[in-house]
């Protein structure tokens, strides 16, 4: 695949005040190193956590923090500020950042270029988890997304006030993949058909128990997303996830083991297959109609399994509607390698991400992973790094297999 620039685009990169002020540093070294140029404006509350001289030294460009300043205002003003830039982006997109663009607030340098600004606009939100769980916060961002302001969301980990939950910004290389493909028009994956399967399955034991596991459905998501921003027609099938659907992406919420192979057998033929689900390997021979209760002898049940079908090794095995290029996941507890290149040649896929699911890596429910990509030419690492990093990497692998298949033929 082509790699991608920023050659010729001009980004005006808005910091505003939070911890996450720092990572913006590395933003604009991968923005130049793209090829692009970006000016930055720092908020009062973002020179707390970063500095202009760095700002300055890293953009090779002037840093502008004040509305008042008569030498700004003569050299560019603040409403060219705004409109010489092809893409305006926030990071981080502080609370207070995010409430005076919902509601037109204009009180300094920052939010006044942004109000005078006919640009598309991205913003990195950043803050406290509870702050971002706020009503008031969320009915912010409902209301910007209704303006079509796009945005990357905020990851869930440790935060610098000691609490835990989701707001914390974006890592750099996300939001810079996030720019990447907003200048990208031309997308490598346009014409090609994708399935991806995500999340669990649930197989019930009666009405009320079931046979699960831990999936989040996150890696999976983040994939069927991934792929659609690089131009796919997706289908994602999902099992039960507390995760909103993809935008640009057919889902189709499931169940079982069951209602997936089905659900995946109608959404054929595709060119790829991704099966990120966790499926549960077995589910019970019968349903009971009624709750199974305790019979006070204290002896559980006798629960009688049966194998599920491995929806993986049929969708990879030789057919007409085989998807030209099968990816398979291999969680394993250990010999990660090892195991997870049996499993790819076992079951007859093309491409295996395996992953640590043991005690010592944390990966169902996290927002990051630490992978290798297996395929019949070794194992290649990963480091631990966002889900939707991994996402991203994995869709530019697949945009670079079909290209390369595609040089192939021409050459042929």
């Amino acid at each position: 695949m082509p790699s991608l620039s920023l050659n010729g685009k001009s980004i005006l990169l808005v910091i505003s005040g939070g911890i996450a002020a720092y990572k913006s540093l590395e933003l604009i070294r991968l923005i130049k190193k793209s090829g692009g140029s970006v000016r930055c404006v720092l908020t009062k509350g973002g020179e707390q956590f970063t500095t202009p001289l760095s700002v300055a030294t890293l953009s090779e460009e002037q840093v502008y923090t004040d509305i008042w300043s008569l030498k700004d205002e003569t050299e560019i003003g603040h409403i060219r500020l705004s409109r010489e830039a092809d893409l305006v982006v926030i990071a981080p997109a502080s609370a207070n950042m995010i409430a005076k663009l919902a509601h037109g607030i204009a009180d300094d340098l920052a939010s006044t270029a942004l109000l005078a600004s006919d640009k598309p606009l991205l913003i990195a939100p950043a803050m406290n988890h509870v702050m971002w769980e706020n009503p008031a916060t969320q009915d912010n961002i409902k209301t910007l997304q209704n303006r079509g302001i796009l945005q990357i969301d905020p990851g869930t980990g440790d935060m610098a006030c000691g609490e835990f939950g989701m707001g914390r910004m974006a890592e750099p290389e996300e939001i810079f993949g996030a720019i990447l493909g907003f200048f990208n028009e031309e997308k490598p994956l346009s014409g090609l058909t994708a399935l991806v399967t995500s999340g669990p399955t649930y197989e019930p034991l009666d009405p009320v128990r079931f046979i699960g596991n831990r999936s989040s459905g996150k890696q999976g998501h983040a994939i069927a997303e991934a792929l659609a921003t690089q131009g796919a027609d997706v289908t994602l099938v999902t099992g039960p996830v507390a995760l909103p659907d993809p935008a640009g992406v057919k889902t189709i919420h499931v169940e079982t083991a069951v209602e997936m192979l089905e659900t995946c057998h109608k959404a054929l033929p595709a060119d790829i297959a991704v099966c990120a689900a966790a499926v549960s390997d077995w589910s019970a021979t019968t349903i009971m109609s009624r709750k199974i209760k305790k019979r006070g002898d204290r002896i559980p049940p006798d629960l009688k399994l049966k194998e599920n079908p491995d929806i993986l090794a049929m969708l990879a095995r030789p057919a007409p509607k085989r998807p030209a290029l099968v990816i398979g996941f291999a969680a394993e507890t250990e010999n990660l390698i090892e195991a997870a290149q049996e499993k790819r040649q076992n079951k007859g896929c093309d491409w295996i991400i395996a992953n640590n699911v043991g005690s010592t890596e944390k990966i169902f429910g996290a927002d990051e992973n630490h992978v290798y990509l297996i395929t019949e030419n070794g194992a290649e690492e990963w480091k631990r790094t966002s889900k939707k990093v991994v996402a991203k990497k994995l869709a530019d692998q697949i945009a670079d297999h079909f290209l390369t298949q595609k040089t192939q033929i021409a050459a042929e």
